[in-house]
């Protein structure tokens, strides 16, 4: 009996063993094609160092109102390319890549704040508005550029003019993330193997963008390049996981009737990535919010319809 426990219990300490060291030894293949990210900058791309960290932006127009873009979750300022110059018609338009996105920096070691963590997002974007000069900014926020923009303008109300939140995933942020889970997310066998993980956004990454169009046949090969070209990035994979493995409930769901700031919230019908219904609970929960939906529209209505997602824009600031 004595040696049968033994056994067991060397067993089990190998496999302990095996669980703890294994992940740290296992080989991770190179990402192919990556290029630093000034070589895939356009020619109207801008880089600015806000809070440490090297910001990608673009922008357009002069004058007030000021309009500060925010993509959402495996997005970039790309996805407001309909809608820039419009925006600068009407005044100054600034769109920038959030940490782990798009062209923007993407730190692999710090000190202090976790770059990638919620509130350096909202640190960030008050950096990058204090560093171009802007007092005072409407916030236009599309899925979880929309937490950002919710969490700033409570945190921040003397910053923030006006919001608009475009299919904005705040309830969807309320979903609890287990303290297990959370504790192992950030142990170095989880950082080792989760690049592993966040590669396989190559394979059904398309999958999620046709999502979020109701007609993803308008998905032409140059939009997929744009949306793919943050692809091609240095540390992208790892600078994904770090993004996940920081994320955490935002619970802004209680704090709605705290916005005194006038309010639109704008959802296509046919939403399958944030259900349009939470947009229809969203425009009740904040006081004297204003709701439009867009017909034949997903997620994304300033790609799908810009012109009916402009149109909605310039009604609610005649009002």
């Amino acid at each position: 009996m004595k040696k049968a426990l033994r056994i067991t219990a060397a067993l089990a300490g190998c496999i302990v063993l095996l669980l703890v060291v294994g992940p740290l030894l296992v080989p991770l293949p190179p990402l192919e094609g990556t290029q630093p990210v000034e070589q895939l900058a356009d020619r109207d791309s801008r880089f600015l160092e806000v809070n440490g960290v090297r910001l990608h932006y673009k922008s357009a127009g002069q004058g007030e109102p000021v309009f500060i873009l925010l993509h959402g979750f495996a997005s970039s300022e790309f996805s407001w390319r309909e809608v820039m110059q419009p925006l600068a018609g009407m005044g100054r338009v600034i769109a920038y890549d959030r940490p782990a996105f798009g062209l923007t920096e993407r730190p692999m070691q710090w000190t202090g704040e976790n770059p990638y963590s919620f509130e350096a997002q909202v640190h960030l974007l008050l950096g990058l508005m204090d560093q171009l000069g802007v007092e005072k900014a409407i916030l236009v926020g599309n899925s979880a550029g929309g937490t950002v923009a919710v969490q700033t303008a409570l945190a921040h109300p003397e910053r923030v003019e006006r919001l608009i939140l475009v299919d904005a995933a705040i309830y969807e942020g309320e979903r609890r993330q287990s303290a297990l889970l959370s504790w192992l997310m950030q142990t170095p066998q989880a950082r080792r193997l989760g690049p592993l993980f966040v590669r396989r956004i190559q394979d059904w990454g398309r999958d999620f963008a046709a999502s979020a169009w109701h007609d993803p046949s308008q998905i032409t090969p140059a939009i997929w390049e744009g949306y793919t070209k943050p692809l091609k990035a240095e540390n992208w994979d790892r600078a994904l996981w770090e993004f996940t493995a920081a994320s955490r409930a935002l619970n802004l769901a209680e704090r709605l009737d705290e916005l005194t700031l006038p309010v639109l919230v704008i959802s296509g019908d046919d939403d399958r990535i944030v259900p349009t219904e939470n947009s229809l609970r969203l425009a009740q929960d904040i006081p004297q919010a204003r709701l439009v939906i867009v017909p034949a529209c997903g997620h994304v209505p300033h790609e799908e319809h810009p012109d009916q997602f402009m149109n909605a824009i310039k009604e609610w600031l005649k009002e």
